[in-house]
């Protein structure tokens, strides 16, 4: 049976039938890109020079993770059964899957669960994150009938199965993880415990809001963990349904993307806010989605990524990740869009490409021309220690944004009639004395489009002669010109006039007129300094800055 008759007769089947269909016609297999094959035949070289005697090897910290050993595992039995591996039932491939099986089981506490040893102990969600490449790998021997790796990893995931209907969990997507791990379990040993603790989570819905985002808005890590698990959940069980809340954050992410396809991290709730990364952990959910809706958007990320990041595991497993993809379409490029949940604007003009947050964030504008990036544009008054710039609200105003923060600086008088303060009580006690002296300061920003890139205009106002510093974030790699150092302060540059010129290969970003009455960069109360080089201008407050940025 070839991999085309096969798709022919899919609605005239279930999965479960297709799949048999699958482990009978191994032929399939040989339809698997060979890059695919030789990458994955790589990886394992490397496992195989790492794996130690105990089955696993060390992270950094010395520490034997159960995460790694299952990871070899699901490395090994892919290689061990793919006929075009040249792994393929290769006897000592197969003993040092015995290893990392037998690793595994001693990291299994009574409960069933493992240990994350960085934080999370008798942990039942990362025992779901650990179960899903073990659970493939199981998937896989199941399929192909090869009862002596089943055998291997059957007591580990006996147990995780008991674990895992019972166990709790921290996060909003650790939901979704144990669910993809029990529907993985349930096509193994069929068990009505799982498909009711599955419909328990289920039934408290899918947390992604109006914009698209899932609660815990992690654009490069749990956003895809999420996308991923649903999918697997909806192919395993035939839950179409739980494919709509993939779509809608595949969609969102389309106008979350910079040049190169970089990732805004910007509104990220987990680790890894402001830090860099693509879209790469997403291909699982890109290729089954653009293969199923026909998605030439989805297309063109996932054939993007698919040289780093496509799984001979996943392959094998999701035959519908093997079928011909469509054309691929272009991702949007030119675009103003703004996404109200999330207090964010984007506006992208092929490749200038910049974040505005309208709250919450001190990090008000993010902008970048190609690899020439802006990583913030912030700022701080010296103001009760507390001055630095924190949009409480933000909107478009005609043709800009608009964001504003109003801070005060009270003092406090004596209690009238007197009282005894008692050590320790003057911080509880405080909001109960009369004010006075009272300074107030009302800050904002206002940042529109222009013919050639963006302008900023910075205001501090209310209570006169207020330090100010105006912090521009700069990736590091790139050619800083028109700036002095700022004395005792790495990687700080005062711009004390004309404009800066930020040089990163052919991209090229000007910014200015730069202003510094004084040096004093970090005033009280200022965020610390932005990693990479910072460039500052300075005044007092009356503040009222504009500063252009050209981008070309």
């Amino acid at each position: 049976m070839n991999a085309q008759a096969l798709c022919d007769i899919v609605s005239l089947m279930t999965r479960r039938q297709v799949l048999a269909a699958m482990a009978a016609a191994p032929a399939t297999s040989a339809q698997i890109a060979p890059d695919i094959i030789r990458r994955h035949d790589e990886r394992v070289a490397g496992f195989i020079k790492r794996q130690q005697e105990n089955g696993s090897f060390p992270d950094a910290y010395g520490f034997y993770h159960a995460s790694t050993a299952a990871s070899l595992i699901g490395a090994f039995t892919a290689a061990l059964l793919h006929p075009q591996s040249r792994y393929h039932k290769d006897r000592a491939v197969f003993e040092r899957l015995q290893r990392a099986s037998s690793f595994l089981t001693k990291c299994q506490n009574r409960d069933g669960n493992i240990d994350l040893l960085i934080t999370n102990f008798n942990s039942p969600p990362d025992t779901a994150f650990v179960t899903h490449p073990v659970a493939a790998a199981a998937c896989l021997a199941k399929r192909r009938a090869e009862n002596d790796v089943l055998a291997l990893i059957e007591p580990f995931l006996r147990k995780a199965g008991r674990a895992l209907t019972v166990g709790g969990v921290h996060t909003p997507n650790h939901r979704w993880v144990v669910c993809q791990a029990l529907a993985q379990l349930n096509e193994i040993f069929p068990n009505p415990a799982f498909i009711k603790r599955i419909d328990q989570w289920l039934a408290e819905g899918i947390d992604i809001d109006a914009d698209g985002q899932y609660d815990e808005r992690s654009t490069t890590v749990y956003n895809a963990v999420t996308n991923r698990a649903l999918v697997v959940i909806a192919a395993k069980l035939n839950r179409p349904e739980l494919l709509d809340p993939v779509r809608r954050n595949l969609d969102a992410m389309l106008y979350l993307l910079h040049p190169g396809y970089e990732v805004v991290t910007e509104i990220s709730h987990r680790q890894d806010r402001y830090q860099r990364g693509t879209m790469g952990r997403y291909w699982f959910p890109l290729q089954y989605l653009a293969i199923k809706d026909g998605n030439g958007r989805y297309a063109t990320l996932a054939r993007h990524f698919e040289a780093e990041f496509a799984s001979l595991a996943e392959v094998m497993e999701y035959p519908e990740l093997n079928r011909p993809a469509p054309a691929a379409a272009p991702i949007p490029e030119d675009y103003e869009k703004v996404f109200p949940t999330l207090g964010i604007a984007r506006i992208r003009r092929g490749p200038v490409s910049a974040t505005v947050i309208l709250e919450g964030d001190s990090r008000f504008l993010a902008l970048r021309r190609g690899q020439a990036v802006i990583e913030g544009v912030r700022f701080a008054s010296a103001f009760f220690g507390k001055g630095q710039f924190v949009p409480e609200k933000g909107g478009k105003e005609g043709n800009q944004y608009v964001m504003t923060q109003s801070l005060e600086g009270p003092y406090f008088q004596p209690f009238d009639p007197p009282r005894k303060i008692a050590a320790g009580e003057w911080t509880r006690t405080r909001p109960q004395r009369r004010q006075s002296e009272i300074c107030r300061l009302t800050q904002s920003v206002a940042v529109r489009e222009t013919k050639k890139g963006f302008q900023v205009r910075i205001r501090a106002r209310g209570t006169d002669g207020v330090p100010v510093a105006v912090e521009i974030g700069l990736r590091e790699g790139g050619q800083l010109e028109g700036c002095r150092p700022v004395d005792g302060v790495a990687d700080a540059w005062i711009l004390a006039e004309g404009s800066a010129v930020y040089r990163y290969g052919s991209d090229v970003i000007r910014f200015g007129p730069g202003a510094a009455p004084h040096t004093y960069t970090q005033v009280r109360g200022a965020l610390p300094k932005l990693p990479g080089p910072s460039v500052y201008l300075t005044g007092f407050t009356p503040f009222d800055r504009t500063i252009d940025f050209e981008l070309g």
